[in-house]
């Protein structure tokens, strides 16, 4: 046992005694040692219910002959960092959930680990730092929130986001929107829509890092406590059968949820997210995987805020395994991926059933023939740019039309708020990449606010910064190289023509190649927007969006 570098021999004597301390019995020192990752807090809605879910490992892991000992994992929500300063706290986390994971469970010399996070960033954190570990890993979330109910209808976060744009259009009453606050996120939970803690949820299955169901049972259902003792269970069968997280986070399989990602209509945070992990297995991955991937996978589901539908429903419907069912039985998965099931893809997967035909769509009625995000190059990205595809109304995938910039988030709201955007017009906000920003910052205020205007079918936004899983419409992010490098999108003036062609995957700004080289000529570096703490370190050591916004690893 590994753990026996921390508690075995004469030499360890000093740390037994500390064990002891601790409370630990002479017959849990000869047993492995599981660490659980809690990511439970009182801050963040889609985490307070994760003592339980802890609890329900906990025994598990004991049952199946582990001790368990929990440490915790920070989160941010958000929701609640949405439109301030802490936004730019938020993908920054990722990077240190990841280390200080790592820092944890090498010091402490776990056996194994059981990863209990749920919302965006400790997600793709802890996936980081489970493949640099490389230990029997499984992952148990806190589960998705259920939909909210207003006015009749299923509602969520990203519909009160657009009710503040709707009462700024004069189109909805502040009573309106108080009862939109009040019903909209009802329970525990990640927020009910395909966004980006879910999108991230559903691809550890996809993956083969999480049981049947880790991406889409509520947060409130008592069968969550069941995979709850059940993931600590399957830690144990892993740790029993020497099956490790590299052995199933393999390029295969990141490709394998690449696919899945395509066809549930995942958050366009993947295409962050996806590179960031595929790097601590050593996969370079290029988002301009993307297209190709796209270009053969169907989009068969349209969750919030691409439809109507929503975790629970997509739960009922028979799930994520039932969206792997439709694209294996066409060949469009590799099912010989080991998963934490102990079992391939294709074992695990083999009598999924698609309960509901209008929530997961047959491979031969998909909403789209392509999936559901899409890559964007051109001489405004040409390091590439990342839509959500599956998201955009039909008339805005090609779209002409006068770019209106902005060099911060703020300022952009301020005009969309203030009636200075008017139909075709492109919106350009920049110096919000992650070195910009820094901590590049999700544009959910500016895209729900044009949504909630009644601009959602006519007016793109384009920016270095990123989207929520929330977001809608002609939303393009990641915009790369970012303004703060000297990207072309610093070179963009106001006035300038920009013509966005989605399903040709190119976005152009009609401007001479001359002209743009004596705008860059002109041009100057921004003085950094934050210069203490972090947030300055991160902003020195982040590379681009298009490689995931991972930290470079400094020269020795």
């Amino acid at each position: 046992m590994r753990s026996d570098n921390a508690r075995a021999g004469m030499q360890q004597a000093p740390a037994r005694s500390l064990f002891n301390a601790l409370g630990f019995t002479p017959e849990e020192m000869k047993k492995p040692m599981v660490g659980i990752v809690s990511s439970y807090n009182e801050i963040v809605p889609g985490h307070m219910n994760i003592d339980k879910i802890v609890d329900a490992v906990k025994l598990g892991v004991a049952e199946a002959g582990g001790v368990p000992v929990v440490f915790p994992a920070i989160a941010v929500c958000d929701g609640i960092a949405m439109g301030h300063i802490g936004m730019k706290y938020s993908l920054v986390t990722r990077d240190l959930i990841a280390d200080s994971t790592e820092c944890m469970a090498l010091a402490h010399q776990f056996d194994a680990l059981v990863m209990v996070p749920n919302c965006d960033k400790n997600v793709p954190g802890l996936l980081m730092a489970a493949a640099r570990l490389d230990l029997p890993t499984v992952f148990v979330s806190g589960g998705p929130m259920l939909a909210g109910h207003v006015g009749g209808q299923k509602r969520s976060l990203s519909s009160m986001f657009e009710a503040v744009g709707a009462h700024a259009a004069g189109n909805m009453t502040e009573d309106e929107v108080e009862n939109f606050v009040e019903n909209v996120c009802p329970t525990c939970g990640s927020c009910s829509g395909m966004y980006t803690a879910n999108s991230m949820n559903c691809l550890t299955e996809a993956l083969g890092m999480g049981l049947r169901g880790n991406g889409t049972i509520p947060a409130v259902y008592s069968e969550r406590i069941r995979l709850a003792k059940h993931a600590g269970m399957a830690v144990m069968d892993m740790y029993n059968k020497g099956i490790t997280a590299r052995q199933i986070m393999t390029k295969e399989a990141v490709l394998n949820a690449l696919t899945v990602d395509m066809a549930l209509g995942c958050s366009t945070n993947s295409m962050l997210h996806l590179p960031a992990i595929a790097h601590e297995i050593g996969f370079d991955f290029d988002i301009e995987f993307a297209n190709p991937i796209s270009e053969k996978t169907p989009n068969l589901c349209h969750l919030a805020p691409a439809g109507p539908t929503y975790m629970e429903d997509l739960n009922e419907a028979g799930g994520v395994w039932a969206v792997m069912k439709e694209l294996a039985d066409i060949g469009l998965l590799n099912t010989d991926c080991m998963t934490v099931t102990g079992k391939t893809v294709g074992e695990n997967i083999k009598n999924a059933i698609n309960r509901n035909p209008e929530v997961i769509r047959p491979v031969d009625n998909p909403y789209t023939k392509t999936g559901g995000l899409a890559v964007l190059k051109g001489n405004l990205a040409p390091d590439g740019s990342v839509v959500k595809r599956s998201a955009v109304v039909p008339e805005m995938l090609v779209h002409e039309g006068p770019a209106r910039v902005f060099d911060s988030e703020e300022d952009a709201i301020a005009a969309i708020k203030g009636g200075k955007i008017v139909e075709g017009d492109v919106v350009v906000i920049r110096y919000e990449g992650p070195k910009g920003g820094p901590g590049m910052r999700e544009m959910l205020n500016p895209t729900s606010a044009i949504a909630g205007m009644g601009l959602g079918s006519s007016v793109a936004l384009i920016t270095d910064g990123r989207f929520s899983g929330a977001s809608r419409g002609a939303s393009i992010g990641h915009v790369s190289p970012e303004a703060a490098v000297g990207g072309p999108i610093a070179l963009v003036e106001e006035g300038d023509i920009i013509s966005i062609d989605i399903p040709n995957y190119t976005m152009t700004l009609k401007v001479s190649d001359e002209e743009l080289e004596a705008r860059r000529a002109k041009w100057q570096p921004r003085e950094p927007k934050v210069t203490t703490g972090y947030l300055r370190r991160y902003a020195a050591q982040v590379t681009s969006g298009n490689r995931g916004a991972i930290l470079k690893t400094p020269e020795f």
